[in-house]
C-alpha cells in the first residue's frame, strides 16, 4: 500500500511529522530531555537546600545539628525563612563556652584536692554545716544536721518583729 498525500496537503511536510506507524523521534527526544531536566533540577534543588548543612559541617560548627534540622524543616514545610535562618547560623561562629567552663571546673577541683575530672563521678556532696530552708509561712527556720543520718530536724525559733508605733 502506498501512502499518497492528501490532495489538500502541501508538497513539503516538516521533518517532525512522521508517517503513520513510525517512531516519533521528536517526542522521544523531548521525553528524554524532560526526564533529564527534572532530575537535574531536583539534584540542584536538594544540593542548594543542603548548602547551610554542608557549610556548618565543613566548618566543624557546634550548631551543626540545629542547622540540619532547620534545613529539613524548610524542605518539608516550604517556608524559606528556616533555610535563611540555617544559612545565617551556619555562617556565624558561636563562642565555645564549654571549654573554658570545663577548664574552670578542673582548676576548682584541683584546688579542692580532687583529681581533675573526677568530680563528675561523685554523688552530690553533703555539707558538714547546717542547711537552712526557709518556709513560705514566715514562721520558724528548719535546721538539719547532715553529719549523721539519725538526727531529726530541729525547729529553731525566729525573732518576731515588733510593730512600729507612729
Amino acid at each position: 500500500m502506498t501512502a499518497t498525500p492528501h490532495p489538500v496537503a502541501t508538497a513539503h511536510l516538516p521533518a517532525f511529522i512522521t508517517s503513520p506507524g513510525e517512531t516519533d523521534v521528536l517526542m522521544v527526544a523531548m521525553a528524554i530531555i524532560l526526564i533529564l531536566s527534572v532530575l537535574g533540577f531536583g539534584i540542584f534543588f536538594f544540593t542548594l537546600h543542603s548548602l547551610p548543612e554542608r557549610m556548618a559541617h565543613k566548618g566543624h560548627k557546634m550548631q551543626f545539628e540545629i542547622v540540619a534540622v532547620l534545613c529539613l524543616i524548610s524542605l518539608f514545610t516550604h517556608m524559606h525563612i528556616f533555610w535563611i535562618a540555617g544559612l545565617i547560623l551556619a555562617m556565624i561562629d558561636l563562642p565555645d563556652f564549654g571549654t573554658s567552663l570545663s577548664r574552670i571546673a578542673g582548676s576548682t577541683e584541683k584546688i579542692a584536692g580532687m583529681e581533675p575530672g573526677g568530680g563528675e563521678d561523685l554523688p552530690p556532696a553533703e555539707s558538714s554545716a547546717t542547711d537552712k530552708h526557709r518556709h513560705g509561712d514566715g514562721g520558724a527556720t528548719l535546721q538539719t544536721k547532715t553529719e549523721s543520718a539519725s538526727t531529726k530536724p530541729e525547729i529553731a525559733p525566729t525573732k518576731k518583729k515588733e510593730p512600729i508605733h507612729a
